[in-house]
């Protein structure tokens, strides 16, 4: 975790800011172009999501299903019905179309035309031969996408973590990886595998029972607590702080909302766009 820590000493602005699937405010969400981009302006961290491919192949997409709202079919037309991530070799994958539309959600997009979905191998490539300083020394904030409700998503924690964590080493990026899931399940197996491995919980709704989420952190032996911005209260981040963990919240986008988070003594922020939170930290 040593050199985890160092990185938000480094950071210039005593802030990780993690560009959140890539910048997909700017770009496409989990594509190339989004990662360059997030790169370019500067992020510590590239915070992205796996699903893992019929022939076992891991790839960079936040939903189990291709989303029709920003995805085009091999003949790039529109489609409705349901293309689950696990049911396509890479190679079918590859035929769709993920960057020609630009998400209704984030208007200010750039469409990135004929871009596909990216393995988690294209990703870490782009970074090694990428000339740019930031791409030197980034961090890669992996979410494990996984459904215990939803066993046809996926393979297996084991397995899922297995295939993950085989790419990272390939590239030797182990010292530069953070693994995040909601699935407990999954945290608890990649601690088994990597007794060393940054891990972050994600979490969605606030715990009801006093103290529950410094009981999450010791239990997983997490370092990191990702939650919801909008529950998050100072106190919540002083109790994770006391017991040695950090707070990185997803995923506030407005300067309001960054300066409450810092006003919380949060140690990082997830967004959709890192390069208004840069320049923001610099004011």
């Amino acid at each position: 975790m040593g050199a985890f820590l160092i990185s938000f000493l480094e950071s210039a602005y005593a802030l990780e800011v993690q560009g959140h699937r890539g910048a997909r405010w700017m770009r496409p969400e989990n594509t190339l172009p989004a990662f360059e981009y997030a790169l370019q302006v500067g992020v510590n961290t590239l915070e992205l999501d796996t699903l893992i491919t019929k022939d076992k192949q891991v790839v960079v997409h936040h939903d189990p299903a291709l989303n029709p709202d920003i995805c085009l079919d091999p003949q790039g037309k529109k489609f409705t019905t349901q293309i689950l991530i696990r049911s396509l070799t890479l190679k079918e994958l590859k035929a769709y179309d993920c960057g020609s539309l630009v998400n209704p959600s984030f208007p200010q997009q750039v469409a990135q035309p004929k871009t596909p979905i990216p393995t988690l191998e294209e990703v870490f490539q782009m970074v090694e031969q990428s000339k740019l300083h930031t791409a030197k020394k980034v961090y890669f904030n992996i979410e494990i996408k996984i459904e215990e409700a939803h066993p046809e998503y996926s393979p297996s924690p084991e397995e899922f973590v297995k295939l993950v964590l085989a790419v990272v080493e390939k590239h030797n990026f182990m010292n530069r990886v953070i693994l995040q899931s909601f699935d407990l399940r999954t945290l608890k197996v990649a601690r088994q595998l990597e007794p060393k491995l940054p891990l972050s919980i994600l979490i969605e709704d606030r715990p009801t029972e006093p103290g529950a989420l410094v009981k999450l952190m010791k239990a997983y032996q997490a370092q990191i607590l990702s939650p919801n911005y909008e529950w998050l209260t100072a106190q919540d981040v002083a109790e994770i702080h006391k017991m040695g963990g950090h707070v990185i919240p997803w995923t506030p986008n407005t300067k309001e909302h960054w300066q409450s988070m810092i006003d919380k003594g949060v140690d990082g922020i997830i967004t959709d766009n890192p390069k208004e939170l840069l320049d923001f930290l610099k004011r």
